[in-house]
């Protein structure tokens, strides 16, 4: 229900507009002048104002005037005739959301209204993830959608566990900040977390860095070096795309993780270490393995506990969220003033495919932070690539006729997005009971 102000000093038209709000379930309140309507607005919260613009006395401006002082994210729509068009246009360029020309077609204004009030709700939205994530920064998990729930879960059960650990995903996901946050939680939290990208070493150096040398092994070794496996001893060694991993380096992983030991280069005595192993990758190891590009023997150590981090793509719910988050960390680190996108950034976020995943979402907030002048991100900030990229094609545009099944299997989808999860409204808004609605979820294979 919106709470809309009406302001105008017509009593038949601010009734006729009153009635044809209260007819569509409105909360509206009338004022016959701008003196009243300031009274008004600083004492009560408005989705919503309406004011004609011209009026004795206070008008129209000096309403948009103190609605932006009183409440600066309440959208005021002006009306106007059509001789003082010019004056809404100049209204507008002063914050007013929109004008209406009179004398206006009821569909018009209900439109403009559902608009404004659409608007104002995104706004709102805006402002409570940003203090929401302002209270609660520093944590690292940002995410509230099943799948990420169900992953933080598994990361605090086997944080603890002094276990090997496999995280699979794409880049970009965030499998490298699962792995530190895996280390804080668990005992070695006061030692050492030491990553390495298996990919980045040429095999010639490999075995030397990761066990270390004795003196004189090899030309240019003038003395002892502590590989880094000896150098994270106590603590939590993270073995990122271990699927790049050179099958010599993968046998002599093997060694470390079956027997707890190795030899550094020229070495002629075992060294001992005791090293929690957490690796990922961005492929399917058990696949890997299966064609023979990955050991098995070693992909059978490593997957003892496997967790798997979603694409951006499948939790897009968590978007908003995770803006806001990295929004608060960059205009932190750059000295901004900035606390919120529009509706139109939000929606272009939401749109895109994230290739990239979070990484790539990070980075574009980190640029629109950085090229943004305005107190909000706007379209203007976000890199083009991301306003002209839409992550997939309506199914209902799409051109064929359609299963039954399947386009009921859409539009249930299609409902539950809407009203993120919540079945009772999705119910609602397809016309169904609450039971038939989980009666086809569960034909449909929908429960999750």
């Amino acid at each position: 229900m919106f709470r809309v102000l009406v302001v105008d000093d017509d009593f038949r038209m601010r009734g006729l507009i009153k009635e044809l709000l209260e007819k569509q379930g409105c909360s509206v309140t009338s004022s016959p002048d701008g003196r009243s309507a300031l009274a008004l607005i600083k004492e009560h919260a408005f989705d919503v104002i309406l004011t004609d613009l011209k009026m004795p006395d206070l008008d129209g401006m000096d309403v948009l005037s103190c609605a932006k002082e009183e409440s600066p994210y309440t959208p005021v729509v002006m009306f106007t005739g059509y001789a003082t068009v010019d004056s809404a246009v100049e209204a507008m360029k002063k914050g007013a959301y929109d004008y209406i020309e009179k004398p206006f077609e009821p569909d018009i204004l209900l439109l403009t209204v559902k608009r404004a009030a659409e608007y104002h709700r995104l706004v709102d939205e805006n402002l409570k993830l940003s203090i929401e994530l302002e209270r609660s920064f520093g944590l690292d998990f940002v995410g509230s959608t099943k799948a990420i729930t169900e992953l933080k879960k598994m990361v605090e059960k086997v944080a603890p566990l002094d276990t090997t650990v496999l995280i699979q995903g794409e880049t970009g996901t965030g499998k490298e900040m699962i792995a530190k946050l895996i280390h804080r939680l668990s005992p070695r939290v006061e030692e050492k977390f030491l990553p390495i990208n298996c990919g980045a070493l040429p095999d010639t150096l490999i075995e030397a860095e990761f066990f270390g040398y004795e003196k004189g092994s090899f030309t240019g070794a003038s003395g002892q070096k502590k590989g880094l496996f000896e150098a994270a001893n106590g603590g939590t060694i993270f073995l990122d795309e271990i699927n790049n991993a050179s099958q010599s380096l993968q046998i002599k992983l093997l060694r470390v993780l079956q027997e707890g030991n190795f030899m550094r280069v020229g070495g002629v005595e075992p060294i001992t270490v005791n090293v929690r192993v957490i690796a990922a990758c961005n492929a399917n190891l058990a696949k890997e393995a299966e064609e023979g590009r990955f050991r098995k023997d070693l992909f059978y150590r490593l997957n003892i506990i496997t967790l798997s981090v979603p694409p951006l793509r499948d939790r897009r719910n968590d978007i908003p969220c995770l803006a806001h988050h990295f929004l608060y960390k960059y205009r932190k680190r750059f000295s901004k003033e900035m606390n919120s996108f529009s509706p139109e950034v939000m929606t272009a976020l939401a749109e895109y495919s994230w290739p990239g995943n979070v990484r790539e979402l990070e980075n574009c907030v980190e640029h629109a932070v950085v090229i943004e002048n305005s107190k909000e991100i706007t379209l203007r900030s976000i890199p083009k690539e991301i306003l002209t990229t839409k992550h997939k094609a309506d199914p209902f545009e799409q051109p064929g006729v359609f299963r039954l099944e399947e386009t009921e299997k859409l539009l249930i989808q299609r409902a539950l997005c809407a009203f993120d999860g919540q079945k009772a409204k999705a119910a609602e808004a397809l016309g169904i009971s609450i039971t038939t609605l989980w009666r086809k979820l569960k034909k449909l294979k929908l429960e999750n």
